[in-house]
């Protein structure tokens, strides 16, 4: 009989170190008792969701407090052994062993996360033999909705749930859920057949256990958040099809980006560009070989011709290769006939040692191409991602905006304005917010009337402006050319057919590509790098000279005057678009008095002030382009929102 009580003395000492280990850290060492987290009424208002494979390490308690004492709070034994409980916990272990357990244990869930009723030694004996799943009577008590993050993430996990009915991924963030469904390329409301429960239960059950061997279980994330970051880097296919030793090795691949994810201040911004390193005096009286010249490729999703915006970049790509000379050597690779991937590829393997890719829609591919070749520095031109292998860089177009609000504020005498934005993505809604307090400090009664080019299109939204006698509008930064219909861009004045432009913002990416070649070519770029665990977002402004205003011949020479009051201050920093207190269109005050917004709290906005007329759109509202680029760098509340405000 010794032999017999083997796994009980094993199970006992186990316990008996988690209970010694959590009296140590001044925490309880027994299991907590849902009864004692909520009402004990609130379980007869239950849903019952009949009898479903639960996953065993989501069970975490028991229903009452009776035989607490009884557990470890990791479920294993503290009683002696000779004691009765100790005989009925051996004998579920034989049965265990030769049979299984299958009689379906009785608990309560409750924010994902299981008490029992019935079944407590059950549960004991499956967590000791570390068993993936038990089959369970569940029933479910439903939170009350609140703000709490907590609560939020739940009611997420709950939509995933009702079409997935997968229950043991976990996924901590915001919006995470709708990530996923993404990056599968799955529909948020299309329900899974039993297959692709099926293929997804596999995938997740090789990847967690390639993750844990790697080290994952030393990491304060779940595992399912280390999923969504693969599954963004690889594709859902590819892991589908991936045995456990090529998931290893991927992750080994993508580990500083698995790890960053644990940082609450993941992103490191650049406000600044770093001075050029001047050469040092033997470099200046010995000789030195020439260098190779730095090869950088340009990737545009569609040509320069037909975009006023990808023009932008590739003028400013002429600039730079004109300025630096035969130190770089620059080229363009188009994405029209190929893949995103396959041109990355390609100009990878074309020995290219910078990659700019100028559309945040190409951000994931970018990511790809940076994972696979260590050795190439890649770039995508958007805002706020916190990837550690692609590096971001953007300008403070917010500032230009403030200003151009300034001039709208004083030109108008009904105090209406218009401004037509293209996408809620990061950066964008700090553009409107900047416009309207630029307006409201011009004119204290003025009120900004917003409309959605990816919802309406450029020119409905322009026409709904003027129908409703709105001249002095606000547009997109810069002009398009094909596949297009807007009437005008920047700041222009609009009666019937008649459009006068008043004031444009500039991009000056020449200045800007200018500016990260050289610090690539003094190998700033690469300490900068390795200078720091975070991810690296370039968020240069007008004092850098990246972005700036230009005033048409219809603005009249006091306006020119009173802009450039404003653009002085805001070049010499002495300016601040985000003064605080000031008010949110929900009537929250935002900041303290006389303080000034953090870059970071400009570039998460996912609010409008309180002068703003219009809403942020909802997802389903949005065009299938605007829809990609909300996937990409979209901000959470347009991600998460439906007209049903699901």
């Amino acid at each position: 009989m010794v032999q017999d009580f083997y796994d009980y003395k094993e199970a006992l000492k186990l316990g008996q170190k988690d209970y010694r280990a959590k009296t140590a850290k001044g925490e309880s060492p027994y299991l907590p008792a849902l009864d004692e987290i909520i009402p004990p009424e609130r379980a007869l208002t239950g849903i019952r969701l009949g009898v479903l494979q639960i996953p065993v390490w989501f069970i975490v308690g028991t229903k009452t407090s009776g035989r607490l004492n009884a557990f470890a709070a990791n479920f294993l034994p503290l009683l002696d052994e000779g004691t009765e409980f100790a005989d009925k916990w051996e004998a579920l272990y034989r049965s265990h062993i030769s049979e299984g357990i299958r009689e379906p244990i009785k608990v309560y869930e409750y924010l994902n996360r299981y008490y029992v009723e019935e079944g407590n030694k059950r549960v004991s004996v499956l967590k000791y033999c570390g068993a993936y799943s038990v089959p369970a009577s569940v029933t479910r008590i439903m939170p009350e909705r609140s703000d709490s993050e907590e609560i939020q993430l739940y009611y997420e996990y709950l939509e995933f749930n009702r079409y997935s009915k997968i229950n043991f991924i976990e996924i901590s963030k915001h919006g995470g859920y709708r990530e996923l469904l993404r990056a599968m390329g799955k529909p948020f409301d299309d329900y899974w057949t039993i297959d692709e429960q099926r293929r997804f239960s596999g995938a997740y059950y090789y990847f967690e256990k390639a993750y844990v061997e790697s080290g994952g279980d030393k990491l304060k994330m779940t595992v399912g958040d280390a999923m969504l970051t693969y599954i963004q880097i690889y594709g859902y296919t590819e892991l589908e099809n991936a045995g456990e030793a090529e998931i290893r090795i991927n992750l080994r691949k993508i580990w500083e980006e698995i790890a960053l994810n644990e940082k609450d201040d993941a992103i490191e911004l650049k406000t600044v560009p770093s001075e050029e390193k001047k050469p040092s005096v033997l470099s200046m009286v010995l000789p030195i070989s020439k260098p190779p010249r730095l090869k950088a490729a340009f990737v545009y999703d569609i040509a320069p011709e037909k975009s006023g915006w990808v023009s932008d970049h590739e003028m400013g790509r002429k600039h730079a290769q004109t300025v630096l000379g035969d130190r770089v050597d620059t080229s363009v690779y188009l994405c029209e006939k190929k893949s995103v991937s396959e041109v990355l590829e390609t100009a990878a393997a074309d020995g290219n040692k910078l990659i700019f890719t100028t559309s945040p829609r190409m951000l994931n591919d970018s990511l790809r191409t940076a994972v696979e070749y260590p050795d190439v520095v890649v770039m995508n031109c958007s805002l706020n991602t916190s990837h550690r292998y692609v590096r971001t860089y953007y300008t403070r177009m917010y500032e230009v905006k403030f200003i151009l609000g300034v001039l709208a504020g004083s030109l108008t005498r009904s105090g209406r304005l218009g401004y037509v934005c293209d996408y809620p993505i990061y950066g964008q809604i700090a553009g409107i917010n900047a416009f309207a307090l630029g307006a409201q400090m011009a004119n204290p009664r003025s009120k900004v009337f917003l409309e959605w080019s990816s919802v309406k299109g450029a020119k409905e939204a322009a026409l709904s402006l003027s129908r409703q006698h709105i001249h002095i509008i606000s547009s997109q930064d810069t002009a398009r050319y094909t596949q297009d219909d807007r009437r005008s861009f920047g700041l222009s004045h609009i009666d019937h057919e008649k459009t006068d432009l008043l004031a444009v913002p500039v991009w000056k990416w020449g200045v800007y590509y200018e500016k990260i070649l050289r610090s690539m070519l003094d190998k700033t770029i690469k300490s900068e790098y390795v200078n720091t665990v975070r991810a690296l977002n370039y968020y240069w402004g007008m004092s850098a000279g990246v972005v700036d205003v230009e005033y048409a011949p219809a603005l009249p020479p006091a306006s020119r005057r009173y802009a450039d009051f404003f653009r002085s201050s805001l070049i010499s920093g002495v300016g601040k678009p985000f003064l605080t207190p000031f008010y949110t269109q929900n009537g929250d005050i935002i900041g303290s008095r006389q303080s000034e917004l953090t870059l970071e709290q400009i570039i998460s906005m996912d609010y409008l002030v309180d002068n703003v007329v219009g809403t942020i759109p909802s997802y389903d509202e949005l065009s299938k382009v605007g829809q990609e680029t909300v996937d990409m760098v979209g901000i959470l509340q347009a991600k998460m929102k439906s007209k049903e405000g699901n």
